[in-house]
């Protein structure tokens, strides 16, 4: 049997891995954000800002271990499995930074399928940045809506996690679960 795929998303500083980390906390099998380490990669190859400098190289990079990701639900015996981001999210992006990307990577979304997508809308009173999180919190509402608009291109109903505590969310998720 294979787990249930569900992807918690949403656009920087919206909580989702603190969400990740409690909910593998209570036992469930997560599967982290992969991205840092892309970017801390990219760092020691001689790039600041990958994404920034080279979005498409980023994207691919990012695409390929989240297929690796993917692919490891091979691995759990779990009825869930949750993920720390989605294919879907790399398209996104580069729709946001307005990128042209090879038609690959649609396929590559196409075939790769998730049974649950929740989405964390933009809260500044949550918001930081940090070296690897540069974005504004005006930029963080743009990539939300590239974010949800490409999960809807691919025939998702992204479900809109409500703010609240850690709790609450995680309570609001597994609820819309069934668990």
């Amino acid at each position: 049997m294979k787990p249930n795929r569900i992807v918690i998303t949403g656009a920087p500083g919206t909580g989702k891995s603190s969400l990740i980390k409690e909910l593998e906390a209570q036992g469930h099998p997560c599967l982290h954000e992969i991205s840092r380490e892309v970017i801390l990669q990219a760092r020691e190859d001689g790039y600041e800002q990958l994404f920034l400098e080279k979005p498409l190289l980023f994207s691919e990079l990012l695409l390929k271990g989240r297929v690796k990701q993917y692919q490891t639900a091979e691995e759990f015996k779990d009825k869930f499995l949750f993920y720390d981001r989605g294919l879907h999210d790399v398209v996104a992006y580069l729709h946001y930074v307005d990128e042209k990307y090879p038609e690959e990577m649609q396929l590559i979304c196409n075939k790769h399928r998730y049974d649950h997508i929740f989405i964390l809308p933009p809260w500044e009173e949550i918001y930081t940045s940090d070296n690897e999180r540069y974005e504004s919190f005006e930029e963080a509402n743009k990539i939300h809506y590239y974010l949800e608009s490409a999960y809807k291109s691919y025939n998702y109903n992204p479900i809109s996690v409500p703010k609240g505590t850690i709790e609450e969310r995680i309570a609001y998720i597994i609820n819309k679960l069934n668990l």
